[in-house]
């Protein structure tokens, strides 16, 4: 194979492994965004429940609307939290498919450079033997 032909193989190989670290590093950022969500989401829910702690439970004659209160917001967090998580989910599986595939176009780019590398030593041993 010509060694022109294999270097634009390999520029190829460089170009999606280019292309996926871009993906690559928006799924990881958004893998941050949704761990911070996470967390400003929980810190609502404590401040909620502290909010709803001194209004209502040191009265006796609001102690049911108390546990309604509590459990309704416990409700809520926990489906708010669900989809954060799934979410995460779906990220985590997309970060895995893309490294995935930068390692298997990693090991075809290396498998390039030593044919390319073999062909460049061949030519250069052809060549020098010709002239001799």
């Amino acid at each position: 194979m010509a060694i022109s032909n294999l270097q634009e193989t390999l520029l190829m190989y460089t170009k999606q492994k280019s292309m996926i670290n871009q993906k690559l590093s928006d799924v990881m950022f958004n893998i941050m965004a949704a761990s911070r969500e996470t967390a400003e989401l929980q810190d609502k829910y404590n401040q909620k429940e502290q909010l709803y702690y001194y209004e209502y439970y040191d009265k006796e004659d609001l102690q049911d609307e108390y546990q309604e209160l509590k459990e309704q917001l416990l409700k809520e967090h926990e489906f708010e939290l669900a989809n954060i998580e799934s979410w995460e989910s779906e990220l985590e599986l997309q970060k895995n498919n893309l490294e995935t595939r930068l390692n298997t176009i990693t090991q075809y780019e290396s498998s390039w450079q030593k044919l390319l590398s073999s062909n460049i030593k061949n030519d250069f041993t052809y060549g020098g033997a010709q002239q001799g």
